[in-house]
Order: structure tokens, then C-alpha cells, then sequence
């Protein structure tokens, strides 16, 4: 290949990819800045380095660099005549030249004229670490690396990303419930839920729809109101940093218990016979057991009875529960034969 290696001045190799060329151009681009380097030559190096990431960073360019080489490219005839592959332009040639301003591509790519305004003038230098006040955990991040990730990657075509700078915000989180049952909660169970985001594609500035399925494990005994949260799972935008998706636990309506904590209560319908005389009534469980359970005294309205260790687990302790609480629906009849009424009479204490 004659003329220009575009590869060479970047530093990559010919398989290099899109990533590859954004960091080769941000770490040559930054080295080479005439603002900073003042050695014969950085600004033409500066300028050269803007035309190797142009044409490597454009496929059709890159498809003819890659065959016919920077002759090629520029107007010179095609090794061995040949012209498939690429549009020759008048003359039967492609006629590429750099018409543009290499201080603008750097101004695209890092989103401002002056990026060292905002890193280098606070008394660091080309190589060092840089601190963008992440939160505690977050790793540190090396000029060669990626310094400028935060303010979106590659280059811009218009003029409208963050300054440098400026810390990207993050969305307020997506919280959604989560209804659970109780028998979900007495034994705890899997949930695998979908759900569809925007992501951000390779080039960092395009997006597309994806679906997720996340993973809730519930716990047995968990409370209603318990926070599930996936961070950072919310739609992904080149300005943004995604939201937090968090579900919050919810009791489903159930048809036979109402939860109290960890206690569950059951409504026993009993008749006024039953509530004077005693009986024997049948208690569901959440586990699907049947109790029987004696009501030898008279059952008073208001009247409750408990049943340890029937109700939910605690959380924090599976192996102890709540109980089982059951009050008293009593059902008096809409009326009495005058005869029963008269032995109700003298049965029935007055006071």
C-alpha cells in the first residue's frame, strides 16, 4: 500500500473496530492537540490524525483505503486497472480529500472547543488519573481509557451533547407493584418479568428496543411494601444515565384471609345456636390443611380466637410464624316462633 497507513497513524490494527478507532482518535487526538503539545510538527500530526479517523471511521472510505490504498482514494488509478468496489468520481476516480477542519472533528467528537479547560487546567497532565467525583465504589478513570465516556462516545453530528464538564444525570427511578399472594409469601417464590427498554446501540448515539426479563426471588414472609430495585435498567440515551427500575411488593386480594403483619385473619360464620350451645367448626389454613377447632363457651360478638403458628412467616426469622387469627361472624335469625321465644325466656338469664 502506498502513500498514507491511516491505520498506523492511529495505532490500530486493520481489523480494528468502531470502539477501537473512537479510542485510538480520543488518545491520539488528546497527545497531539496543538493547545497542549508545542513540539515541531504536532500540528500537522494533529491534522493527519483527524483524516485517518474521517476516512477509517466511514465504511465506504474505509472500503476503499482498505483495496486501493490512499492513491486509490485520492483520484490515483486502482492497483491493476480495476474499479469495482468503489463510485469513481469525474475522471474514473474517488477524488477523496480532507476538506475539514481538524479542530472541528475534535470539537464534534469531545462535544466542546476546549475539553482541557475542564481536566488539564486543574493542574493535570497528559497521562494522569482524573476524578469525576463518582460515588463511593465507582472505578477511577485513565485518560487512555475513556476520560470523556461520561459526555457520550464517538463523534456528534450536531452540536447538542453536554458540555464538558457536566456530570450526566440520572432518571427518576420506574417503580411499579408488584402483586403477590399469600400463599406466595407463606412459601416464596420465583417472578421473571419482562420488560422493554430503549439501549443504546455500538455507535453510542442511536437506539434500540430490547426486551429484559428480570428476576425477583421473594422471600418468604416479605411485607407488603418491600422495594425490589434493579439499577440502572431504565431506557439508555446518549445523555442520560438510566433510570433505576424498583418494584415494590403488594398483597393480592386474597378470597378468604386478610393479612395483618404477619398474622392472617379468617372470618368464621357460625349461627346464634351455635355461639349459645358450642360447636365444631373446620379452619382453613394458607397451606390448604383444615383445623378443627371446639367452641365449647359461648362466642360473644367481638369474640376472637388464635391459632399459633398458622400465619406468616417473619422474614428475618422463616422458622417462626404469626398466627392464625379467626373472629366470629354470628348470624341471628330474622325470626323466632312465638313458642321458642317463651323457653328462650326462661332459659336465657335476663341479666
Amino acid at each position: 500500500m502506498m502513500g498514507k497507513d491511516y491505520y498506523k497513524i492511529l495505532g490500530v490494527s486493520k481489523d480494528a473496530s468502531e470502539d477501537d478507532l473512537k479510542k485510538a482518535y480520543r488518545k491520539m487526538a488528546l497527545k497531539y492537540h496543538p493547545d497542549k503539545n508545542k513540539s515541531p510538527g504536532a500540528e500537522e500530526k494533529f491534522k493527519e490524525i483527524a483524516e485517518a479517523y474521517d476516512v477509517l471511521s466511514d465504511p465506504k472510505k474505509r472500503e476503499v483505503f482498505d483495496r486501493y490504498g490512499e492513491e486509490g482514494l485520492k483520484g490515483g488509478a486502482p492497483p491493476g486497472g480495476g474499479t469495482a468496489g468503489f463510485n469513481p468520481g469525474a475522471g474514473g476516480s474517488y477524488q477523496y480529500t480532507f476538506t475539514g477542519d481538524p479542530h472541528e472533528t475534535f470539537r464534534m467528537f469531545f462535544g466542546d472547543e476546549n475539553p482541557f479547560g475542564s481536566f488539564f487546567g486543574m493542574g493535570n497532565t497528559r497521562g494522569n488519573m482524573f476524578h469525576f467525583g463518582h460515588s463511593a465504589g465507582d472505578d477511577q478513570m485513565d485518560v487512555d481509557d475513556d476520560p470523556f465516556a461520561q459526555f457520550g462516545r464517538g463523534p456528534s453530528t450536531s452540536f447538542g451533547r453536554q458540555p464538558a464538564g457536566r456530570r450526566k444525570h440520572q432518571d427518576p427511578a420506574v417503580v411499579k407493584d408488584l402483586q403477590v399472594s399469600l400463599e406466595e409469601v407463606l412459601t416464596g417464590t420465583t417472578k421473571k418479568l419482562k420488560i422493554t427498554r430503549k439501549v443504546l446501540n455500538p455507535d453510542g448515539r442511536s437506539t434500540r428496543v430490547e426486551d429484559k426479563i428480570l428476576q425477583i426471588d421473594v422471600k418468604p414472609g416479605w411485607k407488603s411494601g418491600t422495594k425490589i430495585t434493579f439499577p440502572k435498567e431504565g431506557d439508555q440515551t446518549p445523555n442520560n444515565i438510566p433510570a433505576d427500575i424498583v418494584f415494590v411488593i403488594k398483597d393480592k386480594p386474597h378470597p378468604t384471609f386478610t393479612r395483618e403483619g404477619q398474622d392472617i385473619r379468617y372470618k368464621a360464620k357460625i349461627t346464634l345456636r351455635d355461639a349459645l350451645c358450642g360447636t365444631t367448626i373446620s379452619v382453613p389454613t394458607l397451606g390448604g390443611r383444615k383445623i378443627p377447632l371446639t367452641l365449647s363457651d359461648i362466642i360473644k360478638p367481638g369474640s376472637q380466637r388464635r391459632i399459633q403458628g398458622e400465619g406468616l412467616p417473619f422474614a428475618k426469622q422463616p422458622m417462626k410464624k404469626g398466627d392464625l387469627i379467626i373472629e366470629f361472624d354470628i348470624r341471628f335469625p330474622d325470626k323466632i316462633p312465638p313458642g321458642a321465644k317463651d323457653i328462650l325466656r326462661d332459659c336465657i338469664p335476663s341479666s
